[in-house]
């Protein structure tokens, strides 16, 4: 198989789809999605595009080669037979992940092991020197990647993971994942053009993402560095275009992004991040229990991911979820809301059935985002009126 202009976008499970229609709108071809990633075609500049401009990847990644594998000679064989001198040197310092599922490579520690030896062998063999090891920051992250009886081999085109955008200076009690707070926008169909709520905002992540979309900032434009940049064929040229043509784009915005906590630190923390962003103008922020927000009228959205698990007790959550509820029942007349929890017993406590839901991860934990439409008129009434429960959606729509 060739593997000229083959590149593969990771994300988190659940959004895939919305990754999909990121990398499809910088221009990439034969898009494949793929589990927790997405496959396509796209030359050096796309490469490029999507680590500074795809808000939902974790990692972009080049593969390079794919191999029968055995057992471990077959694996040393193989990765010894790429030419690596076509992307590393001996001054240069490089390190190899691996994952498997492979039956006789189960420890993933020593296949990355075996794989280092055969690159390391290959260089004293043919230069007598050899290029060292940086597991830190080095110029080349290799991926090796075993199934069944295949290996592939690749090149992280990232380094560090691209969720870590570079403005959070502070995380807070349990932070959302940045690349996960950017994906809960994007699937919530929030058009941009209307007021931006997160009433619980802990350390302001979703609120940063919210106004870096509104604004069209690239996600990578605090990033001080991307893995590419160390590679031996890195174009500056094209990379440094790419990033001029970027503060063309920038828009500006003429709605709220607002946000509420009753934490002190918890502001302490979103007024760094956001401070750290230089969104300070934009963003407003405020100390207040999400019971004393004062009552709204929409078009506006909500986005919130309140406690649960083992950040509260099981009545303190459920108290939480209910008073929320009517909060949202008795102000935010207009509104469309959506909540992130991976308690889903609370979820049910709202006391609002959700027009739609879709399962995603937090990290290895399962959680359903929940949309609750909230009409006008509703607060005379003294009720919400909300649609009919659709199916639960397994992916993003």
């Amino acid at each position: 198989m060739s593997y000229d202009n083959y590149l593969i976008a990771k994300t988190m499970e659940g959004l895939e789809e919305v990754l999909a229609k990121e990398i499809s709108a910088l221009g990439a071809t034969h898009i494949e999605i793929i589990r927790r990633g997405v496959k396509f075609r796209g030359n050096k500049e796309l490469m490029y595009r999507c680590n500074y401009w795809c808000r939902t990847a974790l990692r972009i990644i080049k593969p390079i080669a794919e191999f029968p594998v055995r057992d471990q000679e077959s694996l040393y064989d193989g990765v010894r037979k790429i030419a690596w001198e076509d992307y590393l040197d001996t001054s240069m310092t490089f390190a190899v992940d691996c994952i498997t599922s492979h039956p006789e490579l189960s420890h993933s520690h020593y296949a990355a092991l075996k794989s280092k030896d055969a690159i390391v062998d290959r260089f004293r063999d043919r230069e007598g020197s050899r290029p060292s090891i940086n597991t830190s920051g080095p110029d080349l992250r290799i991926n090796i990647h075993l199934s069944k009886e295949r290996c592939t081999v690749s090149l992280d085109s990232s380094g560090s993971s691209l969720h870590l955008r570079g403005y959070r200076k502070t995380g807070g009690t349990a932070p959302l994942n940045e690349v996960l707070a950017s994906g809960l926008i994007l699937l919530s169909g929030w058009d941009i053009n209307s007021d931006f709520i997160d009433p619980m905002c802990g350390s302001g992540t979703l609120l940063i993402e919210a106004a870096m979309l509104a604004l069209n900032l690239p996600p990578g434009h605090f990033r001080q560095a991307f893995g590419f940049e160390k590679w031996k064929d890195f174009d500056p040229v094209i990379f440094n275009e790419m990033r001029e043509e970027a503060e063309d784009k920038k828009q500006r915005i003429s709605f709220r992004i607002k946000g509420y906590d009753k934490s002190p630190e918890a502001m302490v923390a979103s007024r760094q991040n956001i401070r750290s962003a230089s969104l300070h103008k934009l963003i407003q922020i405020e100390k207040s229990a999400f019971e004393d927000i004062e009552d709204q009228t929409g078009p506006g959205i909500i986005i919130t991911n309140p406690p649960y698990g083992e950040r509260m007790e099981i009545d303190d959550i459920i108290s939480l979820y209910k008073s929320f509820g009517d909060k949202l029942k008795h102000s935010f007349e207009g509104f469309t809301a959506w909540v992130i929890s991976a308690d889903l017993d609370a979820l049910k406590h709202v006391g609002l059935k959700p027009s739609r839901k879709i399962k995603l991860y937090n990290g290895k934990l399962e959680c359903r985002f929940v949309k609750f439409e909230l009409y006008k008129g509703s607060r005379k009434e003294g009720k919400t009126e909300v649609r009919s429960p659709k199916s639960e959606d397994r992916r993003p729509k």
